[in-house]
């Protein structure tokens, strides 16, 4: 039988695969309480895959194998992007609300809903670049780091890094796209019912 570390990462992996898919539920249903719209919480939780692409491509450049540390590494960013993710929509609805006062109608076209998610979106603009550079200066010495835990803290920092970066490009380009899109067929399915 083996032993030693070798049954650790096997106990973990069991842990971890049911770990997982309870979490990302627990997540979905507190997104749909928040949002009461299952799209909105779907679009939200699409920075998962997003956030994970950079942490891979890092992971897979740097040679680190999954581990335990990976895995908390991975956990940690999923956090952060879904949180960011959170925010960035929250934004953007208030910038809708405001156009949607400014104007006088619920309704706006195409256009106004455009100008009013880039509004949104450049105002998010900031504080998004400053968490990631934030988040990148903390984590880059452990990458670099040579000294007694390093060989533990680098896998667990590389995702985060590497999906920092991919999430700052979802959160800033693709969750506005997808918002004002689902807004839109969300305004066109209710004139359409009336």
């Amino acid at each position: 039988a083996y032993s030693g570390q070798y049954e650790n990462q096997l106990r973990a992996r069991r842990t971890l695969a049911w770990v997982f898919p309870v979490v990302f539920a627990i997540i979905f249903s507190v997104l749909i309480v928040t949002f009461r719209d299952v799209g909105e919480a779907a679009h939200v939780l699409l920075a998962v895959p997003f956030a994970l692409t950079g942490g891979v491509l890092l992971q897979a450049w740097m040679g680190f194998n999954f581990s335990v540390a990976v895995w908390v590494g991975y956990i940690a960013l999923f956090g952060t992007a879904i949180q960011t993710g959170v925010v960035m929509v929250v934004y953007l609805e208030e910038a809708v609300q405001r156009a949607q006062a400014r104007l006088g109608r619920q309704r706006l076209t195409w256009d106004e809903l455009m100008a009013a998610v880039k509004e949104g979106a450049r105002l998010r603009l900031r504080p998004k670049v400053m968490t990631v550079a934030t988040t990148i200066a903390s984590l880059l010495p452990i990458l670099w780091s040579s000294q007694a835990g390093a060989e533990v803290m680098k896998p667990l920092a590389a995702p985060v890094v590497g999906g920092s970066v991919s999430s700052l490009l979802h959160i800033l380009v693709v969750t506005p796209v997808l918002f004002a899109w689902l807004r839109w067929r969300r305004w066109e399915k209710e004139g359409r019912n009336k």
